[in-house]
């Protein structure tokens, strides 16, 4: 017999009624079958595949506790047996709870190097606590000193000595209190130094497939915001937290040493705010990643857009942008909206209890003193000391937050620091000669799909030989994958079937590292640091911090770079700006070869050097092209006839494959060929 059950608990009733079971992994209909074998195991199926089921004792149960939430997975295995089939989606291991203990120890663990330096400020925290907990018991002394002076000769003079006591202790206790804030400062920012440094590691190491999909601001946030809200959650953080305990537990004990009576009225209020403590914690934590992820989105937008302001300015886009990033900040103040009520609600009520606990302190205090139960300075440091434990119970409350606050952003930063990249960037690697990487550069029926795109197929087996020694200039129209050769070559990818072999070695048991090291590349569109022209060029070598003067300025003179550098007023120790924007197109190009002149590679890649300059600079910068490739393998994305008649083969590249290759005679020779039509129509241009 089929029947359709389902079932709602509310107040431990258990109502049926029909219904469908839809989860984010599974979804199935909640038909069951019943069995001779057991009343209480009926068997789940899948409406679009009947061989695949799941077979469940206790079934009311199991709809019960699936249909009420996802997060009960694990319990209601361990409460009923569950056995699934082996084709279903079911996480085996169950939802994982909110807080991992786990997430709280490498959080705690980030202490540990500087363990010496926060021992030294939690000894000083003792003291300073020992001295601000003796307090409340020389003011209640005091002040029954003053309350007796009509009476007792001797007053005056124990009041001195008294105030006299009390002054050095303040001393000391300041000194100690200066110590633990000092070194509790400088443990933090180490600590954020470290975590900065790690991650920024961490994101250098990855392969080009994670920068398509991560944004730069997004990292950004990560490397600013949260590595500071991560690193002062374990130092400064935990100081407060400590003190706060201290001096919690402190004023317990001189509370119950003035009035036990008192105390246990005073400490009703322990439990409640706890409680609501925890909450208010635990949503803060879930507030604070959203605020984070949000800031990070509004951080990257800022960056794109100011980055590439001459775009939006030539675009005439500004109040768009502004709408953009105001959207953003927008989103960021509604979700610090919730944060605010939280907190307002959680430190009204907090409030409120404690102003009521001290109500009833005076009231139960006073009817003591009325029966010489206690003195006027006893109430006083009863008082205080109750005081103190409001301070310290908001403490700990503030520590707690602050606590999930500082898991929330680190989950964020473990994500990036423990991310293992599919290229890794240092491996053991062969080397194709003793001289380097010559050798004839093969790519072997190369498949390619980009990860961000994997839907499109880019490259299909396609087969390409670029002879050691020479020039191999690659056209094709626009989208063909000109540019993802060379990043292929270059080991910013690896292909998806195939191989590229350099002097008969896969490239990919090289390591990227060394392997970049012999390769030269100048884009069309280079790319210069907001550094000197001396810094840029530099940058090509080895070891940058090893380049002379010399070899600086014959690079330069090589890259016909030489002259123009030597008119600026600084010379070639002249900043050229944000990715070099202070310099024109055709000196950012002949600074990019003079980089390249420097590295002397056995390999050179040339992605469209000239195509965005005008025919003066074109000259120059071709003119040094020539002398860079002299002796060595080049491969050329190229657009200009000049450029291509003079290489040694050309490779016409369209759908996947390389569908002509030859001289340019001979291409031109190839009636209705690819190659032919793009001359015609000027795709190619005559300079």
């Amino acid at each position: 017999m089929l029947r359709r059950a389902s079932c709602l608990i509310y107040r431990k009733t258990l109502i049926t009624r029909s219904i469908h079971l839809q989860l984010p992994y599974l979804r199935i209909s909640c038909s069951s079958i019943s069995t001779k074998t057991s009343k209480r195991q009926n068997i789940y199926r899948f409406p679009n595949d009947e061989n695949r089921q799941i077979t469940v004792r206790y079934p009311l149960y199991f709809c019960c506790k699936f249909y009420s939430t996802t997060r009960n997975v694990r319990s209601m295995k361990e409460q009923r047996s569950v056995a699934v089939s082996p084709d279903s989606d079911i996480d085996k291991k169950g939802i994982k709870s909110k807080i991992k203990s786990t997430d709280v120890k490498r959080l705690l663990s980030l202490a540990g190097p500087e363990k010496w330096r926060l021992a030294g400020g939690v000894s000083l925290l003792l003291i300073s606590s020992g001295v601000t907990m003796s307090v409340p018991f020389f003011m209640g002394h005091i002040i029954d000193i003053v309350n007796a002076a009509a009476t007792n000769a001797d007053a005056i003079e124990k009041l001195q000595k008294i105030c006299a006591v009390l002054g050095a202790v303040f001393i000391s206790g300041a000194t100690a209190n200066f110590g633990r804030v000092y070194l509790m400062q400088i443990s933090g920012q180490r600590i954020i130094k470290q975590i900065r440094d790690s991650l920024f590691s961490s994101v250098m190491t990855q392969e080009m497939a994670f920068f398509d999909k991560t944004k730069t601001g997004e990292i950004i946030n990560r490397l600013s915001a949260d590595t500071a809200l991560v690193g002062q959650s374990v130092t400064q953080n935990i100081s407060d937290g400590l003190r706060s305990t201290i001096q919690a537990i402190g004023a317990v004990g001189m509370m119950f040493y003035v009035s036990p009576k008192l105390t246990l009225v005073a400490l009703s209020i322990v439990p409640p705010i706890a409680i609501v403590s925890i909450i208010y914690g635990r949503y803060v934590r879930s507030i604070t990643k959203n605020v984070q992820d949000s800031l990070a989105d509004a951080t990257q937008v800022a960056e794109e857009r100011i980055s590439n302001i001459r775009s939006v300015r030539a675009f005439a886009h500004e109040p768009e942008e502004m709408k953009s990033y105001r959207q953003r900040i927008e989103h960021v103040l509604n979700l610090s909206y919730k944060e605010a009520l939280a907190r307002g609600l959680f430190w009204a009520s907090t409030g409120l209890s404690g102003n009521l606990i001290m109500l009833s302190v005076f009231y139960n205090g006073g009817l003591q003193m009325q029966e010489a139960q206690m003195t006027v300075g006893d109430l006083s440091a009863f008082l205080l000391y109750a005081a103190y434990i409001g301070v310290a119970m908001g403490g700990l409350s503030s520590f707690y937050t602050e606590m999930m606050r500082g898991l929330g952003a680190s989950g964020r930063l473990w994500e990036l620091t423990d991310r293992q990249p599919s290229i890794p960037l240092f491996t053991e690697h062969i080397h194709s000669s003793q001289h380097g990487i010559k050798g004839d550069i093969i790519f072997n029926d190369i498949s390619f799909t980009y990860p961000s795109r994997p839907d499109v197929q880019l490259f299909k087996e396609l087969s390409l030989t670029a002879p050691s020694g020479q020039v191999t200039a690659v056209v094709g129209p626009s989208g063909s994958g000109k540019s993802t050769l060379t990043s292929l070559l270059l080991r910013f990818y690896d292909p998806n079937q195939g191989c590229i072999m350099i002097n008969g070695n896969n490239i990919s048991n090289m390591s990227p590292s060394w392997l970049r090291r012999h390769i030269g590349t100048v884009s069309q569109e280079p790319v210069l640091f907001s550094c000197s022209v001396a810094e840029n060029i530099a940058y090509g070598a080895f070891d940058p911090d090893s380049v002379t003067t010399e070899d600086i300025t014959e690079a330069a003179k090589k890259a016909n770079a030489f002259n123009f550098v030597n008119n600026f007023p600084d010379g070639f120790d002249t900043l050229v700006g944000e990715r070099g924007l202070m310099l024109s197109g055709g000196q950012r190009q002949r600074i990019a070869i003079a980089r390249a002149i420097l590295r002397n590679p056995e390999i050179l890649v040339l992605d469209e050097a000239t195509s965005a300059l005008d025919a003066e600079s074109e000259y120059l910068v071709q003119e040094a092209l020539e002398r860079l490739m002299v002796g060595r393998t080049v491969i050329t994305i190229a657009h200009r006839l000049s450029t291509i008649k003079n290489a040694n083969q050309i490779a016409v590249l369209d759908n996947g494959h390389v569908v002509e290759l030859g001289s340019y005679s001979h291409l031109m020779n190839i009636e209705n060929g690819l190659f032919k039509k793009l001359v015609e129509r000027q795709t190619l241009v005559n300079h």
